[in-house]
């Protein structure tokens, strides 16, 4: 009798711990299954580029490029002049067509469709290697111009965004000069600060230090850097190598009008797997 009785309370125990790890191992699935839902979001693409071919006249600018940005993500283009790069991101906002393939942002197909342009245009933002501030307004009324007249923001509340974006960018003494009282550097941490108002979902920079004198292309590398902690889609055309290792989450070398490799910072550059990486690498961090 009393065999039995330690014989059933043992089989209680150990349903009782086996119940126990069964609950657990829902509890954990559930949370796996909660972690791969998030991941999943994480990973969402916001541009999808599927063999997008590009000339001009008979030359063959970009060949069968495919590539996908996620939502966050931090690519950096770089390649020897001529390779494609700057045409590539500008294919994205559609300032140059394409013949060929297909270009996705933020679900919206870029065709010849006007209204389709304009979506994407609204949500992209783009920063050029010479400004393109307008010089007949005060640093203030460049900030101004989009939201109110494309944003239909009022003009109080855009102001006080220009004035939050100049703080941000480490200017906001600038807000009443003209561009041309400006330097260089200043100049392209305001055209940063006009492209955050218009509150865009994807940041593409067009070799921004390119233009600057070497002093002032750490103020706006730092201001980039600090725009992509704060989780900003960004892809940037550039050859600084250092702020491609430090920020990007993805290094992508074009040569020839084709991506040749795409990699993470650190396989990228201490692990290249083609010639034409190894040579331009060798390149451009000798000088």
């Amino acid at each position: 009798m009393h065999i039995r009785a330690a014989a059933g309370l043992w089989f209680r125990g150990v349903r009782r711990h086996l119940g126990n790890d069964q609950r657990q191992q829902q509890n954990t699935s559930s949370k796996m299954a909660d972690t791969d839902k998030k991941s999943a979001r994480d990973r969402e693409e916001i541009i999808a580029i599927s063999h997008l071919n590009k000339w001009f006249g008979d030359f063959h600018v970009l060949k069968d490029i495919n590539m996908t940005v996620a939502k966050g993500e931090k690519v950096v283009v770089c390649g020897p002049s001529g390779s494609g790069k700057s045409t590539l991101i500008r294919c994205i906002n559609r300032l140059e067509t394409h013949q060929e393939g297909k270009i996705f942002v933020n679900g919206i197909e870029l065709t010849n469709d006007v209204k389709r342009i304009d979506q994407v245009r609204r949500e992209v933002g783009m920063l050029f290697q010479n400004f393109n501030l307008f010089p007949h307004m005060t640093v203030l009324e460049n900030l101004t111009v989009s939201p109110v007249w494309i944003r239909k923001m009022p003009l109080a509340q855009a102001r006080e965004l220009a004035f939050q974006y100049l703080e941000r960018v480490k200017i906001p003494d600038l807000a009443h000069k003209y561009p041309n009282q400006c330097s260089g550097g200043q100049q392209q941490r305001i055209a940063i600060a006009r492209c955050l108002c218009m509150n865009p979902k994807v940041m593409l920079f067009d070799e921004p230090t390119s233009a600057l004198d070497p002093e002032m292309i750490k103020e706006v590398l730092d201001v980039m850097t600090d725009l992509a902690k704060s989780g900003m889609t960004m892809i940037c055309v550039t050859h600084e190598m250092g702020f491609a290792r430090t920020v990007a989450d993805r290094v992508v070398f074009m040569d020839g009008g084709e991506i040749v490799e795409e990699n993470d910072p650190e396989n990228f550059f201490t692990n290249p797997q083609y010639d034409r990486t190894v040579t331009f690498l060798s390149q451009v961090i000798a000088h």
